[in-house]
């Protein structure tokens, strides 16, 4: 069985799938596939999970104004795991992104574990991303004077835990509006009925969207990626000349690194949630004009970008206010009530930012749920998956099957599930799928030294080696409940794998899946 469950698929098999007439429509340039990129990159991370990197938690330190070195360390970590995903994307333009990458070269089993692993990344992660949009499409419409009920906006489990600190004397008047669903909420069965509407719907609209069409989707993400940079280069405008410099070093606040190092290592594994997208743009391989020049383009410089942006952005947050008042689900929000400036100019950045947010975190819904059924698709191609999961709608050549299921699970769970558990899970499946790639970069140089690669890792093996470093460090930072949690995930993952996957494999069987026509 090891010789079996370890069988490769060639590059070469990868590429005559799509000349089976199995393969999907070419039509994004490499800006496209870069606006993919800082789609998927800007969005919760940047906008939700800063706030907790920079304070920190009962868990762990926060790296107060050296968050900006956070920044710097997760960079460095995933441009040497974007240089291994250039190479791969380059040399297979085929959809799957890490699944196939391991499939290539390391064999059926690990193909299988990155790609079960992936579901965390792509669906689970947005299921966070969905819950941090509602928040802020629940802040943006109080600046109308529209208010939303408490118990159609939150969750069960943080309604239910404000309830208890509210008892136990909280006062805020966050704490105190979750706490109102709670109490407010209509009962079903005697439980309070609590579900977040928003977060369900808007995964439900970006469902339709891709479903139409890749090349309608690309263009929409566009137009959301202009405006939301946009939107923070004007929080980077306006926050300049509300700098006070005493905020960056005041010693009653710990100074510069007031958690050293160790708090600059934890917040990197928290921040890292702002990084994960780059990689979503290899998963439209299949889908490239010119997947060898565009693919390492598409990936590196919408790293590029965001990492610029963010340096920035921080500095310029931590120089605002107190870096402990910061630790919010909204820091920039947080940062501009803290500042001092015209109350007209605050209160008006104050709703360009909850509307930066929200077009933000809509960016990323999109391309995350572009992601997730492409790598089903292939699964499925494979055999691996059922074969409806491949299915491609015969007008709009997308994997619209796929693309409903991956919709409905995570507006499912986004109505009910809590953003705490979603996050550090996400993280550590990302992590370990640039591990596997990073590590398949230097397996598949030795087995096929002489494959064409239109795109190269500068210094391998060292360079890929020096990824998997890096990322392993990353993941050593994140809780051990994590750990456990990823560990039960791949273990059901392998239960389905030899209960399915094994006995209908592609590769084993010899059977191919036809994907072009309706179930």
């Amino acid at each position: 069985m090891a010789h079996t469950i370890f069988a490769r698929k060639s590059v070469a098999d990868c590429e005559a799938d799509v000349t089976h007439g199995t393969g999907l429509k070419r039509s994004l340039t490499k800006w496209h596939l870069t606006a993919l990129g800082v789609g998927a990159t800007i969005g919760a991370g940047i906008f939700a999970t800063t706030g907790t990197a920079i304070v920190g938690d009962a868990a762990r330190p926060g790296a107060g104004p050296a968050i900006i070195f956070s920044f710097l360390l997760t960079a460095v970590a995933c441009g040497f795991a974007a240089l291994c995903y250039a190479e791969f994307a380059a040399m297979v333009p085929i959809a799957g992104s890490a699944y196939t990458y391991s499939y290539a070269a390391l064999g059926e089993l690990v193909a299988w574990i990155i790609g079960w692993d992936l579901i965390v990344e792509y669906a689970v992660g947005n299921i966070g991303v969905a819950i941090g949009w509602s928040g802020h499409f629940r802040e943006l419409i109080s600046h109308l004077g529209l208010n939303m009920p408490a118990w159609l906006s939150t969750d069960y489990r943080s309604a239910h835990d404000a309830f208890n600190a509210v008892a136990a004397g909280a006062t805020d008047a966050p704490t105190q509006f979750l706490a109102s669903a709670w109490t407010g909420a209509p009962h079903l069965a005697g439980l309070p009925l609590i579900v977040n509407l928003p977060a369900a719907l808007v995964v439900f609209l970006m469902t339709i969207i891709l479903v139409r069409g890749v090349r309608e989707s690309a263009n929409f993400n566009n137009a959301m990626v202009l405006l939301k940079v946009g939107i923070i280069l004007f929080f980077i405008a306006v926050g300049v000349f509300l700098i006070n410099p005493s905020n960056w070093t005041n010693p009653a606040d710990g100074g510069f690194a007031p958690n050293g190092f160790a708090g600059v290592s934890a917040a990197a594994a928290i921040i890292f949630f702002a990084y994960i997208g780059f990689d979503a743009v290899s998963t439209a391989a299949e889908e490239a004009e010119n997947p060898a020049r565009d693919m390492p383009f598409g990936i590196i410089m919408s790293l590029v970008i965001c990492t610029v942006l963010y340096i920035i952005l921080s500095a310029v947050l931590t120089g605002m206010a107190p870096w402990k008042q910061l630790g919010t689900a909204e820091p920039m929000i947080t940062a501009l009530q803290f500042a001092n400036g015209p109350a007209i100019l605050l209160n008006a950045s104050r709703f360009i930012i909850a509307l930066g947010a929200v077009i933000a975190m809509g960016s990323v819904l999109l391309v995350f749920q572009m992601g997730q059924p492409r790598i089903f698709f292939s699964m499925a191609r494979d055999g691996l998956l059922p074969p409806f999961m491949a299915k491609v709608h015969p007008r709009f050549r997308t994997p619209w099957v796929g693309t409903i299921i991956t919709g409905t699970f995570v507006a499912t769970f986004a109505a009910f599930a809590n953003i705490a558990e979603v996050v550090d899970l996400t993280n550590i499946g990302t992590l370990f799928a640039f591990v596997l790639v990073s590590i398949g970069v230097i397996i598949l140089r030795v087995r096929e030294p002489d494959r064409p690669r239109p795109f190269r890792v500068p210094g391998a093996p060292f360079t890929p080696l020096i990824s998997v470093a890096a990322c392993l460090y990353l993941m050593l930072q994140l809780p051990t409940v994590t750990w456990i949690r990823f560990g039960i995930w791949l273990a059901v993952g392998l239960v389905v794998y030899f209960l399915y996957g094994y006995r209908n494999s592609v590769l084993r069987t010899g059977r191919r899946v036809v994907v072009d026509t309706l179930p």
